[in-house]
């Protein structure tokens, strides 16, 4: 049996869409459900259910709020991580957890490795970055995947923020000097699954191929959609923001890639999908 937990995000209900295609029993929980900070409801929780997999896609997300929060943050993006590990381990399953592209400060300029050196710069990466060591020193039978800028219908993100202004606004203003790479969170569920099948443990980059900067992003849904306002490059010191940010954080995904012998797929294609998604769904 699978536990997915964090499982009303963007990442846990594409894990369930994912096992109800393929007819994979799981189960799935919220915070409401299960509260990730308490390690001894988790392990009353999993008691008797012989699980096999804890794929932990809970997580504090807001980067800003994050510099206030910082005791909550922690709480969610490292120690939760490596409590859940020790479960995983106690119990016999396989473990998988989330990291992100923000562990690294931009100064390389070309795609970033498994192997390059981070350095993160805000409470919310610096935590990931915590969380990322204290799993893979806990468990050697744990999966840490970052992932960059991810976006599906499970939950709120930059795509569906843009699609919302686009409402509104006739007049946009978007940043070009944050660059990486969009990740569509359907795709993200995808090529985990993939990987953990190998069973080659360790820490993995995953993300959609392809480099864009949130204004390239942008401009590739507003045209999707057909907007005919004004699309205007920004600055990020045009924004009052809380949390310094790394100006380029691309992920070099080959390790993964090699690994599951397949390509992921562009950040276009993941756009032109999760479009299709809310189409159906009947949100745009």
């Amino acid at each position: 049996m699978i536990l997915i937990i964090g499982g009303n995000g963007q990442l846990g209900h594409d894990f369930q869409r994912l096992f109800k295609e393929k007819n994979i029993e799981f189960i799935a929980t919220g915070s409401k459900k299960l509260d990730v900070t308490n390690t001894e409801s988790i392990y009353s929780f999993v008691e008797g259910k012989k699980i096999t997999l804890i794929i932990n896609c809970a997580a504090y997300n807001n980067v800003d709020k994050a510099e206030e929060e910082k005791e909550i943050c922690y709480k969610l993006n490292a120690y939760a991580p490596r409590d859940l590990a020790l479960i995983a381990k106690e119990i016999g399953a396989d473990y998988i957890t989330y990291s992100t592209d923000f562990v690294f400060d931009g100064t390389k300029k070309e795609p970033y490795t498994e192997q390059d050196i981070s350095n993160p710069l805000n409470n919310y990466s610096k935590a990931k970055k915590l969380g990322e060591s204290l799993v893979l020193e806990s468990y050697e039978k744990s999966f840490v995947i970052r992932t960059s800028w991810v976006f599906g219908v499970g939950n709120n993100n930059f795509v569906k923020q843009v699609i919302n202004w686009s409402k509104t606004k006739n007049i946009i203003s978007i940043v070009a000097d944050q660059i990486s790479a969009p990740t569509y969170s359907y795709d993200l569920a995808k090529y985990s699954w993939e990987l953990i099948k190998t069973k080659k443990y360790g820490l993995y980059h995953l993300s959609n191929n392809g480099i864009a900067s949130k204004y390239d992003q942008a401009k590739y849904v507003l045209n999707s959609i057909g907007w005919k306002g004004t699309l205007n490059i920004a600055k990020s010191s045009d924004f009052v923001l809380s949390a310094k940010r790394s100006g380029y954080s691309k992920l070099d995904s080959s390790k993964l890639e090699a690994v599951i012998g397949e390509k992921i797929p562009s950040w276009e294609s993941g756009v032109d999908r999760f479009l299709n998604e809310l189409r159906k769904k009947g949100e745009l």
